[in-house]
């Protein structure tokens, strides 16, 4: 075989393996990828409907039922405009409470119930996570005045005012 030949086959197979590594990173990404989605979102059918995605907004006063197995528990996340059902199974961190913000990740099932594989909960008093922040300012907006991106007139809870507030941490 002359050097020319050897010389391309290996420029071949080079491009071959890159190829290869190339497809497994992406498919590798793609399966850890999560999106997040507002309350509102879910309900318009905008999430998907067979993966993995997260639900964020307030924990709703009063909703929170935990089931006879004592392990089980459900609730409802809102965003001030529409509700989505969440079952959990496990321990919840120290700081979820009724009408306090919350992120949850896990799918939705066929019967619209959200199952939570992980709930994650606000990790002071003057912080929401920013997408659940944003889903729930864009839900007021639209439920105070019909239209997206109009200022709203007033939220049900002191959380978005909170989460708009600047973020200072002490160590």
């Amino acid at each position: 075989m002359s050097p020319r030949k050897r010389r391309a086959w290996a420029i071949a197979g080079g491009l071959a393996l890159l190829a290869l590594a190339t497809a497994l990173v992406l498919n590798a990404l793609q399966s850890n990828l999560v999106f997040f989605f507002s309350p509102s979102q879910v309900v318009a059918h905008e999430a998907p409907r067979h993966g993995s995605f997260r639900v964020g907004g307030l924990v709703e006063q009063g909703s929170v039922r935990r089931e006879a197995d004592g392990v089980t528990l459900r609730f409802l996340v809102t965003d001030t405009a529409h509700t989505v059902p969440v079952s959990y199974q496990g321990l919840l961190p120290d700081l979820f409470r009724e009408g306090k913000g919350v992120v949850v990740a896990g799918k939705l099932d066929a019967d619209g119930v959200f199952r939570a594989t992980q709930v994650l909960a606000k990790h002071d008093e003057n912080y929401m996570p920013p997408e659940a922040a944003d889903a729930i300012k864009r839900a007021g907006n639209v439920a105070t005045t019909g239209r997206a991106g109009a200022a709203p007139n007033s939220f049900a809870s002191g959380e978005v005012a909170a989460a708009n507030r600047p973020r200072t941490e002490t160590r």
